[in-house]
């Protein structure tokens, strides 16, 4: 069983280590680059080795869910935790707020931009986060559990969209009086909803994805509303950034008390023994769940 996203303490450090000690609490990113690739140099960090192989605990490597686990290129991966910050709010910081201010990121969301937010979970919901940070004048979020609705407009969110109610599309061009949105982040759905996010944007306009599409084989992109071929509608997707300065400049947010992630945690478990109850809570997914955390004090 692998997982990817936590905080932790230093139990031993390699030779080579400089910036850290044992007894350090540390924030641990779900993307761990190697730092010295031709990929980093490139820019592109996240696919240090080939491609998504900056992903290592989910893919090559063991993950999270054990007593001892091994990060690779330290004092490139790793933070120290601020004081300030609690554990449980930090492990967020691993993946859902990366991640979704990535899909912001990817999207280039400016002032006074209108943004779909496709989704949301706690990455969406991060991705809201992000938007409103960034200077978006109007947020539509997609998405129907009543403790994901909440939690958005307390992040910034001022519209609300149920797939259930009929397309995507046509609901945000009634919202926007036909003309769509500057800017979509994409934090949920499948293959088929960039076909949705490319109807909503407005020619000029960019998709940013940080959803993970683990099933179907191609995305159809709607050959009209992206101008056939010559719109300027431009699709980015991404894995999110890994690395100390990442997690140190997130980690900074909470501390200055500018970015709330208590939110998020709706479900908090001390023990290894609920481990398996909150794998299952993410499975199901039940209406007050938002995101599940297990605290392991040895």
């Amino acid at each position: 069983m692998r997982a990817h996203g936590c905080c932790a303490e230093v139990v031993e450090v390699g030779e080579l280590v400089k910036d850290f000690k044992p007894g350090d609490r540390v924030l641990v990113p779900a993307i761990t680059p190697d730092w010295n690739s031709l990929e980093a140099q490139a820019g592109y960090s996240m696919h240090s080795g080939g491609m998504l192989a900056g992903w290592k605990f989910s893919n090559f490597k063991d993950g999270v869910f054990s007593e001892f686990f091994h990060v690779n290129d330290a004092d490139g991966n790793l933070a120290l935790l601020p004081e300030t910050i609690n554990p449980v709010d930090a492990c967020m910081l691993s993946d859902m707020v990366p991640t979704g201010f990535h899909g912001v990121e990817l999207a280039d969301v400016q002032f006074g931009d209108t943004v779909l937010v496709i989704g949301i979970g706690p990455v969406g919901l991060m991705s809201v986060a992000g938007a409103n940070m960034r200077g978006a004048s109007r947020i539509l979020a997609v998405g129907t559990r009543p403790v994901c609705v909440e939690a958005a407009k307390g992040y910034g969110a001022s519209d609300f969209i149920s797939y259930k109610n009929g397309p995507i599309h046509e609901q945000v061009l009634a919202m926007t009086n036909g003309k769509g949105v500057d800017k979509v982040v994409i934090a949920g759905g499948g293959v088929e909803t960039f076909a949705e996010a490319v109807k909503c944007l407005k020619p000029g306009g960019k998709i940013g994805n940080v959803n993970y599409l683990g099933s179907g084989s191609v995305i159809d992109i709607p050959r009209v509303e992206w101008g056939v071929g010559m719109g300027h509608k431009q699709i980015n997707g991404g894995l999110m950034p890994g690395g100390r300065l990442r997690m140190e400049k997130l980690g900074a947010l909470v501390a200055a008390g500018k970015l709330d992630l208590k939110p998020l945690s709706t479900h908090v478990f001390d023990g290894w023994e609920h481990l398996e109850e909150a794998l299952f809570l993410m499975r199901d997914k039940p209406a007050d769940l938002i995101k599940p955390v297990v605290k392991i004090v040895n």
